[in-house]
């Protein structure tokens, strides 16, 4: 089932997050790194930079510190699971790439959607406080 624009496709029991909200390219996830603010938690760093007037896109980097390629699966189909409310509540504006640590592997999935929650929210509140100087500044 295809659902709407901005929102996940849904193939069988697959959840794919579309081209559209995805970080593909290594410039990408440069300018997510170096133009935009970031927040850790124990599980998750989010990078997040604004994106003016295009779709939110959302990349995930899971290391093989992290463990085996069924672990580092396992944590990605969560982390892009939670991803789908990003996009919902956030459907343009933002560049977030998810790099999840070695200790996501062990987390259960509330801790990590927390993990994930905090740093997204504290990342957006920055995005704020940056507007909000530059906005001042300028006047």
């Amino acid at each position: 089932m295809r659902l709407a624009y901005g929102r996940f496709v849904h193939l069988g029991r697959k959840t794919v997050l579309p081209t559209w909200h995805r970080l593909r390219t290594g410039t990408e996830f440069s300018r997510a790194f170096r133009s935009g603010v970031r927040s850790g938690r124990r599980n998750v760093v989010l990078y997040t930079a604004e994106n003016t007037e295009k779709t939110t896109q959302i990349g995930f980097i899971v290391s093989k510190a992290v463990g085996n390629a069924i672990t580092r699966n396992s944590v990605k189909r969560r982390l892009r699971a939670f991803a789908a409310s990003t996009t919902e509540q956030h459907p343009t504006g933002l560049l977030i790439a998810v790099r999840a640590l070695p200790a996501a592997a062990n987390a259960s999935t509330e801790q990590l959607r927390e993990d994930y929650e905090q740093a997204l929210a504290s990342c957006i509140a920055k995005l704020q406080a940056r507007r909000d100087r530059e906005e001042g500044s300028a006047s």
